[in-house]
């Protein structure tokens, strides 16, 4: 099925760039330094060429880049180390936005420990170059799940200068990287085949659902904001995905040009458990009956229940 809807994505591309009109889309990168990382992911001299190997992919499509920070992610790093790591994406142009200090899941703590997670953040990326962080994304895009909750966190936020980032293109890729970094790890060459073969093609599905579905609840394109993480998957596939998108004739923008779109000024009052796209909450809000986008295929489902199962 993800063949399917790949080769159909192809036709549709195709259309596209014959015709005059253009997409745009922002890319956004979470979790640096490193997502999923583990002990090994975070052994700085890795972490250095996994870095240069994800800033290349950007600087060759030319992409703008907005890359949010858990400065507490990878305790291995000495705080030099970690500053070492992220001047690369400074040196590299890309703006760095706020996290959280350890990817704290708001639906899980209460609001205090959660600001204490922001401010120690913030106080970490003041260290830097460039300014103190101007974007803040929620971990797992939870936001909360009472209004109260919501409500004071925005008020902090705002407060202390951040403007949330959204995401409306929401992608299974960190379920491929945890399946793609076990297969590495052991040399699983069937699995690394199988990822080879499906991330794109599901990737390219996720993103003509989207565009489908914001024409549905918007009544017309806007600029996507799509959320990628920094690990060993995206090091070596992105390249692909970026491609995938100029042919798809997506022009990559900034996250702040991405959001002078009047449709990031509807309101956003997703409370639940899932990570949902901007385009889910907005045609809740609506009222509009649910579309659920592409799943991951069976095989990398399984496979993911099976790791996580023996960890």
């Amino acid at each position: 099925m993800q063949r399917l809807l790949w080769v159909a994505g192809l036709v549709a591309s195709a259309a596209l760039a014959s015709g005059a009109s253009k997409r745009e889309i922002a890319i956004t990168l979470d979790d640096l330094p490193a997502a999923q990382s583990g002990t090994r992911g975070c052994e700085f001299g890795s972490l250095q060429m996994q870095t240069l190997r994800l800033i290349t992919v950007f600087l060759h499509q030319r992409a703008p880049l907005t890359a949010f920070v858990e400065p507490g992610s990878c305790p291995e790093l000495a705080p030099d180390q970690l500053g070492a790591v992220l001047k690369l994406w400074l040196q590299s142009g890309a703006a760095l936005g706020n996290q959280t200090f350890s990817g704290a899941d708001l639906n899980n703590i209460d609001a205090a420990t959660y600001e204490q997670e922001i401010l120690r953040a913030g106080e970490a990326l003041r260290t830097l170059p460039g300014g103190p962080p101007r974007y803040f994304r929620y971990p797992l895009l939870h936001a909360g799940t009472s209004p109260q909750t919501r409500a004071r966190i925005a008020q902090f936020l705002a407060a202390h200068g951040y403007t949330t980032a959204p995401v409306t293109i929401e992608t299974l890729d960190w379920m491929f990287s945890l399946v793609y970094s076990d297969a590495l790890s052991h040399g699983k060459m069937e699995a690394m085949e199988h990822v080879h073969q499906d991330y794109l093609p599901y990737m390219e599905s996720v993103v003509d659902f989207f565009e489908q579905r914001t024409t549905e609840v918007l009544g017309r394109d806007i600029p996507q904001i799509l959320a990628l993480h920094a690990n060993r998957l995206n090091a070596d596939f992105a390249g692909d995905v970026l491609a995938m998108l100029k042919r798809r004739g997506y022009r990559f923008i900034s996250l702040d040009e991405a959001l002078k779109d009047p449709a990031y000024q509807q309101p956003d009052n997703y409370l639940g458990p899932d990570s949902l796209s901007w385009i889910h909450r907005w045609s809740l809000a609506k009222g509009l009956p649910a579309r659920a986008q592409p799943a991951a295929p069976g095989w990398l489902q399984k496979e993911y229940e099976r790791i996580r199962n023996e960890e």
